[in-house]
């Protein structure tokens, strides 16, 4: 599948110039698009434009982490049902990704790129006047089902524009949103929901939306709809159940407890719907997950790479603030403000380490990037009460350095071992990996943590936790060394002075 740019549009009648018979916006797009082309700027469009777009579906998630409390409140509910509005989203984005990646791959990652975009203003609207906790969570779940189909998309749509030799770059500008991205929404959005309401939030949402749906129809490039079997639909549903299973079990074991029947069957069936999706796999004229790109080491071990940091990074990003405030009996802000050391070194360490695995490959990248998350593990076991700030500081740079580092190069290495024909589902697959590596890392870190501590104190129950993080990461750092690189021509595409 190839990536068209936005096509020209005319149409011929007396009295009538061409300009004047093209909507404006489209003509707009064209001289945009004919520039950035004439001057070798046209992928950065690509990538600024996808990337706007993603901003606007993710901003709000950690905004709601912290205004549970006030929500609940103005809802009249409790906070645990409140939880359901951030793992809600998650868990939605986590089963139907594939489905829509595939979608992507089959009808053109444009279309699907603007109609998560106009989902997610829709129901971001339909957010900000919920009559109800139960209502909030539908339009939440129902948002981010939609607001799923941008991931896979644009991360296509990016790959399908850049050469193969410098993905990893733009993979790291990828990793600047992702990262960066919530830590605005705090910024910004904290004081508002704290002086005024959680509502503004999303009232804010809609506008900026809007027009990340404006700029993606007038710039984005088109991809040919493909003709080709039937949708897989017994093997979407088939691992969409498999994936919720694992989901719902890990979701609700530390609440409803590891025994009870519904966690128990959460696990139980999982693995027999996986087994009945690869047998449905291999049958299909059109899989939903080809699986001979599982087979493949530039695939495998990257998915692998990419589910232990998430698990190391997401369960240590829980478990460093209870420390924080446990342990050392720091108060919200405090802790708050060095905890901002993680997101903030991820967003600046993802270009520069695009620009770096260009340079060196993505196999020493990723190296770099899984040990900097052993090291960052490692150091946070060795807080204590007596530990300097410095000490916490440098740990979680060092953990959001890592992933910085690690996701460009892996993202960059799994998209140039397949064929640019289903970019979209294996976007879809990375991300849907990466959800689950961070679910599994915040459920069985705060397990450890909570189990021993009553065998071996508040302090080294922690340490504990965070040596088995680092243990896991270990495990990538290992399948990191086994990938192989991008081979590399002279670099032909250069970033603008405006990237």
């Amino acid at each position: 599948m190839t990536a068209e740019r936005p096509p020209d549009l005319s149409v011929e009648a007396p009295g009538l110039s061409e300009e004047s018979s093209i909507a404006w916006p489209l003509l707009l797009g064209q001289r945009v698009t004919s520039r950035a082309e004439d001057k070798g700027w046209y992928p950065w469009v690509v990538l600024a434009t996808t990337l706007f777009g993603l901003l606007t579906v993710t901003f709000t998630i950690t905004i709601l982490a912290v205004s549970i409390p006030g929500i609940a409140e103005d809802l009249n509910t409790s906070e645990s049902t409140l939880t359901w509005v951030i793992t809600g989203p998650l868990l939605a984005f986590a089963i139907v990704g594939p489905a829509l990646g595939k979608l992507g791959d089959r009808n053109g990652y444009r279309r699907i790129f603007l109609i998560g975009m106009a989902g997610s203003a829709v129901f971001a609207a339909l957010s900000a006047v919920a009559p109800s906790a139960g209502a909030l969570i539908l339009f939440r779940v129902l948002g981010a089902g939609l607001g799923a189909a941008t991931g896979p998309a644009a991360m296509a749509l990016i790959n399908t524009t850049f050469p193969r030799e410098r993905r990893a770059q733009a993979m790291g500008f990828w990793t600047l949103v992702m990262a960066g991205g919530p830590v605005l929404g705090v910024v910004i959005g904290g004081p508002v929901v704290e002086h005024l309401s959680w509502r503004l939030i999303f009232v804010a949402q809609v506008p900026i939306a809007l027009l990340g749906f404006f700029v993606a129809f007038i710039l984005l490039p088109d991809t040919e709809r493909e003709e080709r079997p039937a949708f897989d639909l017994a093997g979407t549903v088939l691992l969409a159940a498999a994936v919720g299973g694992i989901l719902l079990g890990l979701n609700r074991g530390p609440e409803m407890g590891w025994s009870s029947p519904v966690v128990i069957a959460g696990f139980v069936l999982a693995p027999i719907l996986l087994v009945a999706f690869v047998r449905v796999e291999r049958r299909a004229p059109d899989p939903l997950m080809p699986l001979r790109y599982l087979r493949a080491r530039n695939v495998g071990l990257p998915l692998v790479v990419e589910f232990t940091n998430n698990f190391a990074y997401m369960g240590g990003f829980i478990l460093t603030p209870l420390l924080l405030e446990q342990v050392l009996g720091y108060g919200e802000t405090r802790a708050g403000l060095l905890s901002i050391a993680r997101p903030l070194s991820f967003s600046i360490s993802g270009p520069l380490a695009g620009f770096f695995a260009v340079r060196v490959g993505e196999r020493k990248a990723a190296t770099f990037g899984t040990l900097a998350i052993v090291c960052s593990m490692i150091g946070m076991s060795l807080v204590s009460p007596v530990s300097s700030d410095l000490l916490v500081v440098v740990a979680l740079a060092l953990s959001g350095i890592g992933a910085g580092a690690t996701l460009p190069a892996m993202a960059a290495t799994i998209a140039n071992a397949v064929d640019d024909r289903d970019l979209g589902v294996v976007g879809a697959a990375q991300q849907m990996v990466a959800q689950l590596g961070a679910v599994t890392g915040i459920q069985i870190l705060q397990t450890v943590q909570a189990s021993r501590e009553a065998v071996v104190g508040e302090v080294d129950a922690f340490g504990q936790a965070f040596l088995t993080g680092a243990a896991v990461a270990f495990v990538g750092t290992l399948c990191a060394l086994s990938v192989r690189s991008t081979v590399r021509e002279t670099p032909s595409l250069e970033a603008p002075a405006l990237a």
